[in-house]
């Protein structure tokens, strides 16, 4: 390992990033513009013009045609599975193929010094990664294509309140950006309703089994899971919406994973170029387990007493909190 990397990590080997994450200034009080801004700016770019951008070419060149959902068929909707099948391999399996297969930059920016467990029966098949794509695939890339082919199904058959670009094109961009930050707070309640102890036991355990995640562990969840995990669409079956909304919905859920779950905090591009990926705020959520449920654009954590940056000092609080509510509960 470089000794350059050497000194970003802690006694156990654990990556610290520099900064440690901060709450989002966008809903700081008073509000401070810029830095709001700034903050803004950095949740769209790149990640989610990206997404942004995906879903619009895929619901031009690679989405049934309504005159054609209006019935159910096997035909239409498996062109949707292997669409989102095809979108989880190359970006899922993009960032793996290079960080962990080809491990292009070792472990520079790793946040932990370990990889993946291979020899592991807590996972099926004994290899944590082929455990992942297994659970991502079948029940994730079912579940995300039994909700878009119904909803879209709904649109065709006039069930939905539906909108146009051409009749209502300042809500429609609006509606479009909104929905990052939407699933941001949706996320949030359902992860928190997750770590109610009988879904935890009976589902979210089987994403909890990533200590160590890796870009596929970011969608490896329980059938369960799944359910709650893309019900934010359900959110367009009651406010008007465009078809492409719902869809967009959906695909942010099923690829925006990829980044908080990479398990490095920066990508290298090239020799002098890096991508700053973040994740670390969510990485200690699969370290510790209760702290940093949401996001960090919008600050739910901090708000609930969950934020956790894995500090000393945010420690001391993270076991003082632990205490309470043991305390609470006996």
């Amino acid at each position: 390992m470089a000794e350059a990397d050497l000194r970003h990590r802690d006694r156990r080997g654990e990556w610290l990033p520099d900064p440690l994450p901060a709450p989002s200034a966008l809903f700081s009080w008073p509000l401070r513009l810029w830095p709001a801004l700034k903050s803004l700016v950095a949740f769209y770019w790149p990640y989610n013009v990206f997404y942004t951008v995906l879903a619009v070419v895929c619901w031009l060149w690679f989405t049934p045609d309504l005159s054609r959902t209006g019935t159910f068929s096997v035909g239409w909707i498996a062109e949707i599975y292997a669409r989102n099948a095809v979108l989880i391999i190359v970006l899922y399996g993009s960032v793996h193929l290079r960080l962990y297969i080809q491990r292009a930059q070792e472990m520079r920016h790793k946040f932990s010094n370990r990889w993946p467990s291979t020899n592991n029966r807590t996972f099926l098949f004994g290899n944590q990664t082929r455990d992942n794509m297994f659970w991502t695939l079948v029940s994730g890339g079912l579940i995300w294509t039994a909700y878009e082919a119904v909803t879209l199904w709904l649109y065709a058959n006039g069930v939905l309140p539906a909108i146009a670009f051409a009749t209502s094109p300042v809500y429609f961009v609006l509606l479009m950006l909104a929905i990052p930050l939407l699933r941001n707070f949706h996320f949030y309640w359902v992860h928190r309703l997750t770590h109610w102890k009988p879904l935890y036991k009976s589902a979210h355990y089987l994403h909890h089994k990533n200590v160590n995640p890796g870009p596929w562990s970011g969608l490896s969840m329980h059938p369960i899971e799944h359910l709650l995990y893309f019900s934010g669409v359900l959110l367009h079956w009651v406010i008007p919406s465009h078809p492409l909304h719902a869809m967009f919905h959906l695909m942010h859920a099923g690829v925006a994973p990829v980044p908080g779950h990479t398990g490095f905090f920066k990508i290298e591009v090239g020799e002098e170029h890096e991508i700053n990926n973040g994740g670390y705020f969510h990485y200690l959520h699969h370290k510790y387990f209760d702290c940093n449920y949401g996001g960090e654009i919008i600050p739910l954590d901090k708000w609930f007493g969950s934020f956790f940056d894995g500090s000393p000092k945010s420690e001391v609080k993270m076991r003082a909190r632990r205490r309470r509510l043991k305390g609470a509960a006996s």
